[in-house]
C-alpha cells in the first residue's frame, strides 16, 4: 500500500473530501500523561472517509455531552481488517484502555480475540455480528436502523424522477426495454448489510415511483475513491439517471458532478450518497445521503462506562431514537421533498409505516409469505423474520440480516 499510486490517491482524496468542515486537527493517537480511564478506538479510516468521520463525530460530541476528557481516548486510524486490528487492541489495552471500539466488520474477528484473552475489557465491534454467540460476555455489537435512513433517501430519489419525467427531461437511454427507469447502486460487498440497504432505498423510491430498476455493482471495498468514481460512471454510461451508493467516498458523486459538467451523456445523474453530504463535491447533482448519528450509541455506551454498567450485547436504534437521518437537501431536490420526507419520517417513528412490508415487494415474482434471516451469524438462515406482514430487521440483532434479492433489482457484478 506503499505504492505511489496509493500516494497520489490519498492526496487526491484530501483535496476533494467534504471541504471545511475536514480541515479541523485530527486528535493525535494517545496522550502518555493521562492516567484516568482510557477509551480505545480502532477505526477503519480517518477524517478524510466518510463512514470513520461520522463515528469520529459522534465519539467528540458524546464526550462533550458527558465531561469526558480529550485525553481519555486513544485513536487509532487507517486500521486494516487483518490482524493489525488485533495488534492494536492489545496496544491499546497494555496503555489502560478499558473500552475499545473498532468500526468496520472485518474488524470483529481480531476484536473478539483479544476479548478472549482479557475479560476485564469491554470490546464493542460496530456493524458486527457475533456478540451474541461468541460465549464471551466482553464482547458487544451495536448498529443503527440505517434501512430506515436509505428509504427515506429513496423518497428524494423517486421524486426526482418524478420531477424529471413531468419535465421531459429522461432520455430514452434512461429506460429499459419494458419502460422503467433505471437507477444505479455502487455497493461495497455483496454482505446483507449492503443487501438490506439498497433493498430499503429501492423500495422508498419505488413507493413514489413505481416505474423503475435498479443495478447494483460492487466494488470490494468500503472505501475506493476511483473504483466508486469508475462504477458509478459505468452506471450513468448504461442510462441510470440516479445513482446511489453503499460505500464510503466521494469517488462516485465526485463522477456524476463532472459528467453533468462536460455533458458526458446527454443527461443529468443525480446522486443519493452514504454517511455524509455530498454536496460540497457534487452541489449541482447531490440530492442527499443516508446517514447515521453515531452519537447516539456512543453516548450511550460512555454512559455504561462511567457508571459501571453492562453495555447491551446488540444495540440498534434508528428515527425513533434520531439515531439515523438523512443530510441537508440539495438544490436540484424536486419540489415538495422535504414535506414528503417529513411525513415518511414522521410515519416510520410512528410505527405506521414498515420499510419491508411485504406487500410492497415480490421474490420471483410472488409476495413472500416467509424469509428467514441469519441472526446467529452462522451464515445460515435459520430464524423466521417476516411476522405481522413485514421483515422484523435489526431486532434480533443489531446487524442487518435481510438478505432476499427482490424483483426489480439486479446485481451486475
Amino acid at each position: 500500500m506503499k505504492k505511489l499510486f496509493s500516494v497520489l490517491l490519498v492526496l487526491l482524496m484530501v483535496f476533494t473530501l467534504v471541504g471545511c468542515s475536514r480541515k479541523e486537527e485530527t486528535p493525535s493517537e494517545e496522550d502518555n500523561s493521562y492516567k484516568g480511564p482510557k477509551i480505545g478506538l480502532i477505526l477503519v479510516g480517518d477524517e478524510n472517509e466518510g463512514y470513520t468521520y461520522a463515528h469520529m463525530l459522534g465519539i467528540r460530541e458524546a464526550a462533550k455531552k458527558l465531561g469526558i476528557p480529550d485525553e481519555a481516548f486513544i485513536w487509532k486510524y487507517n486500521v486494516p481488517e487483518d490482524q493489525t486490528t488485533y495488534d492494536m487492541a492489545i496496544d491499546l489495552v497494555e496503555n489502560g484502555a478499558t473500552l475499545i471500539f473498532s468500526n468496520s466488520y472485518a474488524h470483529q474477528t481480531f476484536m473478539q480475540q483479544a476479548a478472549s484473552e482479557f475479560p476485564e475489557v469491554t470490546f464493542v465491534a460496530d456493524t458486527g455480528d457475533s456478540g451474541a454467540v461468541s460465549g464471551l460476555s466482553n464482547l458487544k455489537n451495536a448498529f443503527p436502523h440505517t434501512y430506515e435512513s436509505r428509504f427515506v433517501s429513496g423518497i428524494v430519489a423517486g421524486l426526482k424522477i418524478k420531477e424529471l419525467e413531468e419535465n421531459g427531461k429522461l432520455v430514452k437511454e434512461n429506460f429499459t426495454a419494458t419502460g422503467n427507469v433505471k437507477v444505479g447502486y455502487v455497493g461495497a460487498f455483496p454482505y446483507a448489510e449492503v443487501v438490506s440497504g439498497y433493498t430499503a432505498f429501492f423500495l422508498g423510491l419505488r413507493s413514489v415511483y413505481p416505474a423503475a430498476e435498479m443495478f447494483v455493482e460492487y466494488t470490494n471495498s468500503w472505501f475506493d475513491l476511483t473504483a466508486e468514481a469508475t462504477v458509478a460512471d459505468d452506471l450513468m454510461s448504461q442510462g441510470c439517471v440516479i445513482v446511489s451508493q453503499h460505500a464510503d467516498s466521494t469517488g462516485a458523486p465526485s463522477q456524476l458532478q463532472k459528467n453533468m459538467e462536460d455533458n458526458k451523456y446527454g443527461f443529468t445523474a443525480y446522486s443519493v450518497g452514504y454517511n455524509v453530504s455530498m454536496l460540497d463535491v457534487a452541489p449541482d447533482v447531490a440530492l442527499t445521503s443516508a446517514s447515521n448519528n453515531w452519537e447516539r450509541y456512543y453516548e450511550y455506551a460512555f454512559k455504561c462506562w462511567q457508571d459501571g454498567t453492562e453495555i447491551m450485547v446488540d444495540w440498534s436504534e434508528g428515527y425513533e431514537n434520531d439515531a439515523v437521518n438523512i443530510t441537508e437537501l440539495g438544490k436540484a431536490c424536486a419540489e415538495g421533498t422535504k414535506e414528503a420526507v417529513e411525513k415518511t419520517e414522521a410515519e416510520i417513528k410512528a410505527g405506521t409505516l414498515k420499510v419491508f412490508d411485504a406487500s410492497t415487494f415480490t421474490i420471483n415474482g410472488e409476495t413472500p409469505t416467509s424469509i428467514l434471516g441469519d441472526v446467529d451469524a452462522d451464515f445460515t438462515p435459520e430464524k423466521e423474520c417476516l411476522i405481522d406482514g413485514y421483515f422484523h430487521e435489526s431486532e434480533f440483532r443489531s446487524a442487518p440480516y435481510f438478505a432476499e434479492r427482490i424483483d426489480g433489482i439486479t446485481e451486475l457484478s
